[in-house]
């Protein structure tokens, strides 16, 4: 069954562009003009993901995003206009996976969905849990715990935490991150791991390991000195 996807934008030919290139792709596209539409009709869609524009009359993309993230765990990758840091680090604060700057190519944006899905994916294949000090990650039940707590974890942390405990001890970069994470070239935008691994940091606080920050490199898991 095709996947399906949900694009909320305000300008016609955006949502006619994007689910032209969807639909050669093979996903099947729904669309809203607004963001009360987007979130009156989430329900009976039931997306696989949602494409999601941030400057909307009314109700904006980042309260659409703030609002899905209370009950939902689907992907968002959310569009902007302006190309401003803030837009970015909020959106991917409040929950967003991914983001893209308009005007944009609407081949990369395919490319994005695609990475994303496929990571979301990924996750479903039979895997054995790995376990490093009191901290167990499943990336078949896409479960993470700590002394069998369930973490509550987005998208994106999830897949983040999976990279470190897959290499528990080993420096990567953020460059090796945004590649093993995001699943194709992020074109330097550093920032977007630092800001995910400042919230997976909050959300491990009672895991015996820690993220360590490799100056000039990257990050490495470790486990927490006694």
């Amino acid at each position: 069954m095709a996947q399906k996807i949900l694009v909320v934008d305000d300008e016609d030919n955006i949502r006619d562009l994007a689910a032209l290139y969807l639909q050669k792709e093979g996903f099947t596209v729904e669309t809203a003009a607004n963001g009360r539409e987007a979130i009156a009709c989430f329900p009976q869609v039931q997306p696989a993901m949602v494409i999601l524009d941030v400057m909307m009359p009314g109700m904006d993309g980042f309260e659409v995003c703030r609002e899905l993230r209370r009950e939902h765990t689907v992907p968002i990758l959310m569009l902007t206009a302006r190309n401003e840091d803030i837009d970015k680090i909020v959106g991917l604060e409040l929950g967003a996976d991914d983001y893209m700057t308009k005007p944009f190519n609407p081949r990369e944006m395919v490319a994005r969905v695609k990475a994303i899905l496929r990571r979301t994916e990924s996750g479903r294949r039979p895997q054995n849990a790995t376990t490093v000090a009191n901290l167990s990650v499943d990336k078949a039940r896409r479960e993470a715990k700590v002394d069998g707590q369930q973490l509550d974890l987005r998208t994106k942390e999830f897949d983040l935490l999976v990279a470190f405990v897959e290499n528990a001890g080993i420096a990567l970069t953020r460059d090796q991150l945004l590649e093993t994470v995001w699943g194709y070239d992020y074109a330097g935008e550093t920032r977007t791991v630092d800001v995910h691994v400042q919230h997976l940091r909050s959300k491990l606080t009672d895991a015996k390991v820690q993220i360590e920050t490799l100056r000039g490199v990257g990050y490495k898991l470790i486990e927490s000195p006694l």
